[in-house]
């Protein structure tokens, strides 16, 4: 008889391990099944993309710049072939960086910022290459070449650096260029800035950059693990989306100078260190010509600066930075009596032929304010030819300080023409208000007086007296400044045009800018005037002499240059009964306006007249004056009268921030 028997010990337990093991089993499954999903299914296109891109490169390809051209089609500004050198970041090491800054003679602080640049482009893609270094010399071209294999991860590149063919010739207008700053880099990628591109800095460079630049495009290539570029096709197969996107160039921009007269305006002031002249269409606010002395070369400014050559060009007396058209503003001397002869006529506190008598001086309590001569009986024209301090001394007083804001504002002083220009400056008008809060003693009616022959605190810019004389001159229409004619393609076909704008129509009767007119073709045309011994044969130009007081000196220096010495003034418009250009020059620390800044600007409309304009020229003999009839225009004010107060704007400093992009 079979007996059941008994089951063996531990089979039990063996049965509890198998069942946990199949669990397990299942479990890693179900894991494994679910990662295989979430990396293939809901991940996989991640994924692939990221594997692609291992080994698809999109090499960006930068648009060509565009130019910039006078009105003519003359070439101010274009691009020249160039080398850069690109680094991988993945390839590059520190070893290669060491070397390859001791062939590009980089200097310690530019290796490490470069270095750094290298690192960040690292965290964001390894594999993107990151510009390096622009426009190398043959030189460098050479060196790179000889120690190819010590530099892995770098590269060479054909590209075009921008030029400036006239070198200093309408410098500070055109403006320059240089690398992107570090940190201006993160509000700007979003516009195609990379690492490495350059921008504009200053003047139309700045202003039109979204023209000017045009947008990048790209090439796409199939790489191995050794960098290698792959052509067959199943390696371009990988390639998604189309493999070359052809760079846009960038806008030409046409400007409304014209070259040889921005030459010839320059070379007018050949003769003194420091100054400024701007030409002017009366009717249409467009400018001719816009010079600053001393000039600098964008050449050297767009990427080759070093640090000592900024340092040499901030410590210059004559400060080449600055662009004395429209970023410095100035005590305006007797140019700025037209506003105080027009503030007299409209409010009719005075008729223009009403005679005043003029001693030599004006007592005011015990100052005395002084004239250049004793004109003895003047009205509005004569006192305007001969300049004569005491007639605006009087008128001033009568029309006061007020008023004469007022009209200088109405003429476009104290605030920005709207040209557009990065670091225009306002220039200053002073009110009674001003002189309250900022004087010790409160507001005299000395400071009016001041006022009325452009000194005290009044400031202004070239640029700002140019177009007041233009509207001067047209009947009283104030232009809105341009210096852009209109915006081309590549290819030459039309963007945008810009035509003239009138800012607006200035508070003056015809019969009252007639007057004004009148006094001013005295100042050459008449025996009498400031101007008279230096006017010429070419066309009839009226205008105005100005001496302006930097600060009182014992004894004006005989040099061309001091500080301290008085501004020379010359603002003017021609012909004077059909006027067409306004022509305005100052010269910084020059001296006296009738003798220094009047020729300058005779010069530029000789050039003017005889090259641009012939059929308006009315050619004449022209003798010199007598001896006793041979005038200056030494406005003499108080001492202390132009001492700055709080509040009166200055140039700003040019900085590291500017020339170096940080």
């Amino acid at each position: 008889m079979i007996t059941p028997q008994s089951p063996a010990p531990g089979i039990p337990e063996l049965g509890r391990r198998f069942i946990t093991l199949v669990v397990f089993v299942g479990v890693a499954f179900l894991v494994l099944i679910g990662r295989l999903w979430q990396l293939q299914i809901i991940g996989g296109g991640e994924k692939y993309e990221r594997s692609i891109k291992n080994v698809v490169r999109a090499h960006t390809l930068p648009p060509v710049r565009g130019l910039i051209k006078d009105r003519t089609g003359t070439v101010l500004a274009d691009n020249r072939a160039a080398h850069s050198v690109l680094v991988t970041p993945r390839s590059y090491t520190e070893a290669a960086h060491k070397r390859l800054s001791t062939l590009l003679r980089l200097q310690p602080t530019r290796s490490i910022e470069l270095w750094d640049r290298v690192l960040a482009g690292k965290k964001k893609d390894q594999f993107e290459p990151v510009v390096f270094f622009e426009d190398v010399d043959r030189d460098g071209l050479a060196a790179l070449a000889q120690h190819e294999a010590e530099l892995p991860g770098v590269s060479v590149v054909g590209s075009l650096h921008r030029r400036y063919p006239n070198a200093t010739l309408a410098s500070h207008l055109l403006g320059f260029m240089n690398e992107i700053g570090s940190s201006e880099l993160a509000s700007r990628e979003k516009q195609g800035y990379r690492m490495g591109d350059v921008i504009g800095r200053s003047g139309i460079e700045r202003q039109w950059e979204s023209y000017l630049r045009g947008e990048a495009g790209y090439e796409k290539v199939v790489v191995d693990a050794h960098n290698k570029v792959l052509t067959d096709a199943a390696s371009r197969s990988l390639i998604q989306g189309p493999p070359f996107v052809k760079p846009v160039p960038g806008s030409d921009v046409i400007l409304t100078i014209d070259a040889e007269l921005q030459r010839a305006t320059e070379r007018a002031l050949r003769n003194w260190p420091s100054g400024s002249a701007v030409v002017v269409e009366v009717d249409t606010g467009r400018i001719l010509a816009m010079a600053s002395k001393p000039g600098l070369d964008p050449n050297e400014l767009s990427g080759g600066l070093t640090r000592g050559a900024e340092q040499l060009l901030i410590a210059d007396p004559h400060r080449p930075l600055i662009d004395k058209s429209l970023r410095e503003n100035y005590y305006p001397g007797s140019t700025f009596k037209i506003i105080t002869a027009l503030a007299g006529l409209e409010d009719n506190v005075i008729e223009g032929r009403e005679p005043v008598m003029c001693a030599g001086e004006y007592a005011l309590g015990s100052t005395h304010f002084r004239c250049h001569g004793a004109h003895k009986l003047v009205d509005m024209v004569s006192a305007m030819t001969q300049s004569c301090n005491v007639y605006f001394y009087k008128l001033a007083e009568k029309v006061g300080m007020d008023r004469l804001a007022k009209y200088a504002r109405d003429f476009g002083f104290g605030a920005p023409t709207g040209l557009g220009l990065n670091g225009e400056v306002p220039g200053f008008i002073p009110t009674k208000e001003f002189y309250e809060k900022n004087s010790r003693e409160g507001f005299r009616i000395g400071f009016t007086l001041n006022t009325g022959i452009g000194q005290g605190s009044t400031k202004v810019t070239v640029l700002q007296m140019a177009l007041a004389y233009a509207a001067v001159a047209n009947g009283g229409s104030l232009m809105l400044p341009q210096i852009v004619q209109r915006i081309e393609t590549a290819a030459g076909d039309l963007v945008q045009e810009f035509p003239p704008r009138l800012r607006r129509r200035v508070q003056a009767r015809p019969e009252s800018l007639a007057l004004l007119r009148e006094g001013l073709l005295g100042v050459v045309a008449d025996p009498r005037g400031t101007a008279y011994a230096n006017r010429i044969a070419e066309v009839e130009v009226a205008g105005k002499t100005g001496t302006a007081q930097v600060k009182k000196l014992a004894k004006q220096s005989e040099l061309k240059w001091e500080a301290g010495k008085d501004h020379a003034w010359f603002a003017s418009f021609a012909p004077a009964s059909a006027p067409k250009i306004a022509v305005v020059v100052l010269i910084e620390h020059g001296g006296k306006g009738g003798s220094v800044a009047a020729p300058v600007a005779m010069e530029i409309y000789k050039y003017y007249f005889q090259h641009l304009a012939p059929e308006l020229m009315t050619p004449r003999v022209v003798a010199g004056p007598p001896d006793d009839l041979m005038h200056e225009d030494p406005e003499t004010v108080p001492e202390g009268s132009t001492d700055e107060l709080p509040g009166i704007p200055t140039a700003p400093a040019p900085t590291s921030d500017l020339l170096f992009g940080h």
